[in-house]
């Protein structure tokens, strides 16, 4: 069963000849996990030149903004959890985007109260982006190396090009010609919208984004065709030389705001100026043993894992297995409760006292694990308010470990594939659409997923929530696992899996990255099984203790580094749902 389901799997995400038949997964030294393997080279380059864990992270993000711009971006943010081997410390950097200060909780309301789709595509989408001062904060606290020495690789794979891989090609002819119906006037905007495709807009709504991402003879990509971005190298120039002051007050900040302020945006100078990076205390727990450490609000990923670990701590899932009824169904309720909690108790630390310690405690957990029947908890049931009848999937993850044990996860973001879908003139890069990861419809929670709570309202200034769950795993000082995923609301569920194979079930590293997962969002109060082929006796078992069962699909993209805390070596397993790859020595 384990082997169709993975062919069924990889013929769904990975092209034949998209990557090597057996690229190397073990490695004595260093290693770089990341989404593209031009940018996990350009790690591990830094790695082999001196450079430490979160200087590589820096650079491969960089890189990333080139080489896979549907989510590595300079117009975006994100998050970065870091293990210093020689302080016995891990520290976090939260560079999530903002609200601008010209925002409100209504903005994307039409007349009658339902969402317009200008938070979906354009210079209105946009939150005041975080992604270049968040790396320059992690560089300046925990890197070592020279930030121009972080900056140049990037610059070069944009000003001298790289052949376009089979997905990069498929991707951007997706959004170049392929075109989905427009929305029925006065049709909801987030209904039915799949966000790893094209919709409604698209890069070829947009002059700048074409002039950047269209051939020069307006044919499509194929594979091996070589992608030039020279406004990008010259942004990149500018911010190798100034560093984080470029996008806040430079140039590149003047170009984002005459964009913005040209193309109904709101993000003005002021807006780049003021904009802070945070290092923020990690999110922390213990589970089997091991050390979990992620990251804090304004993600929900931390606290969502976090409290699934604790309650599943309860169990024995061992005895049972990994794909055995009970444990999917245990999994499911614990993730309806952390689910619930990301809706209803997380928001920006800076505007919303969330109680962190209190959702991450034993205690805590020991009462939600006294809540889990044998049955289905009926979602609902957890609001104590009522529910109406009836997020973006392109986020990437990157992992690094250097030879002296330092650890980064990194998980940063556009929303949507692509973003806003809009470069800015001049700069060459895209902004996002992070605006929709508000709660747009404020009072509006319903069993279709739209959450209306007011943790999570637009408010100028604010940074948005987030699912991204950046991960680290340590044993007696040194890091076990290194981790985090794309995926939107599924990336605390896929986080989970992948921690669950590695310390509860003792799957091997490739297995662990390969499994089939589960996800449960409290709403909708849908089980989703990844992939086809699950037998019917195990979705007829689900079904029999109360779920609503869906299967099918690709969740997550886990870029994973399992160390052998005894032989000493880092296994790099890039997922293969996608065109990932590790890079090390």
């Amino acid at each position: 069963m384990k082997r169709r389901f993975w062919m069924c799997l990889a013929a769904l995400a990975t092209p034949i000849g998209a990557r090597a038949e057996n690229p190397p997964e073990t490695f004595a030294k260093h290693v770089v996990v990341a989404q593209e393997p031009n940018a996990a080279r350009v790690g591990r380059d830094v790695l082999r030149s001196g450079g430490n864990a979160v200087d590589a992270a820096v650079a491969t993000a960089f890189a990333l903004a080139v080489t896979h711009p549907a989510a590595g971006n300079l117009g975006g943010g994100g998050f970065l959890v870091a293990y210093q081997a020689d302080r016995n410390q891990v520290v976090t950097f939260d560079f999530r985007e903002v609200a601008p200060k010209g925002s409100n909780a209504r903005m994307y309301l039409g007349p009658a109260g339902r969402p317009l789709p200008h938070h979906r595509a354009g210079a209105r989408a946009a939150g005041v982006p975080g992604t270049v001062p968040g790396l320059a904060l992690a560089h300046a606290k925990c890197g070592r190396a020279d930030w121009l020495d972080l900056v140049r690789p990037a610059a070069r794979l944009a000003r001298e090009g790289f052949p376009v891989s089979a997905p990069l090609a498929r991707s951007l002819n997706a959004q170049l010609f392929d075109r989905r119906p427009a929305l029925a006037p006065g049709a909801d905007a987030d209904a039915g919208r799949d966000d790893l495709g094209p919709g409604p807009d698209r890069l070829a709504d947009f002059p700048e984004s074409v002039a950047v991402f269209r051939k020069a003879d307006g044919t499509p990509w194929r594979a091996g065709d070589r992608l030039v971005q020279l406004d990008l190298a010259g942004t990149l120039d500018r911010i190798g030389k100034y560093g984080a002051e470029e996008i806040q007050r430079g140039r590149t900040a003047d170009l984002i705001a005459r964009y913005s302020a040209e193309h109904g945006g709101l993000i003005a100078r002021d807006d780049l100026a003021a904009y802070r990076a945070r290092e923020r205390p990690a999110v922390h727990v213990t589970y089997r043993g091991f050390d979990v450490y992620g990251m804090g609000p304004p993600s929900s990923g931390g606290i969502v894992l976090a409290e699934a670990l604790n309650i599943l701590e309860h169990f024995d899932l061992k005895a049972d297995g990994p794909r055995h009824p009970r444990t999917l169904h245990r999994v499911a309720e614990a993730l309806r409760r952390g689910f619930f909690t990301r809706a209803t108790a997380i928001a920006d630390p800076d505007v919303v006292a969330v109680p962190v310690a209190r959702l991450t405690s034993k205690a805590y957990a020991d009462e939600l694990a006294r809540t889990i029947t044998e049955r289905a908890t009926p979602s609902a049931s957890l609001a104590p308010f009522p529910i109406d009848d009836a997020e973006g999937e392109e986020t990437t993850h990157l992992s690094t470990i250097d030879a002296a044990g330092n650890a980064v996860a990194l998980t940063y973001t556009l929303e949507e594939g692509f973003g806003s879908k809009a470069v800015v003139a001049g700069a060459g890069f895209l902004l996002n659409n992070e605006m929709g990861d508000f709660n747009i419809v404020p009072g509006r929670t319903d069993t279709a997923g739209r959450i209306g709570t007011a943790a999570n309202l637009i408010a100028p200034g604010k940074r948005m929530l987030s699912s991204q769950t950046p991960t680290l795993v340590l044993k007696d000082g040194r890091a076990r696992l290194v981790t985090g995923s794309p995926g939107g609301r599924t990336i605390p569920s896929t986080t989970l899996w992948v921690v669950l194979n590695v310390l509860e079930f003792g799957l091997s590293p490739r297995e662990s990255v390969d499994a089939p997962r589960t996800h449960h969002p409290w709403f909708p109060d849908v089980l989703s099984l990844e992939g086809p082929n699950w037998p019917d006796a195990t979705r007829e078992a689900l079904r029999g203790r109360g779920h609503t069962v869906r299967t099918g699909g690709i969740q997550g993209d886990a870029h994973t580094i399992v160390v052998d805390l005894a032989a000493g070596t880092r296994h790099g397993v890039a997922d293969r749902r996608r065109n990932g790859a590790a890079s090390g020595d």
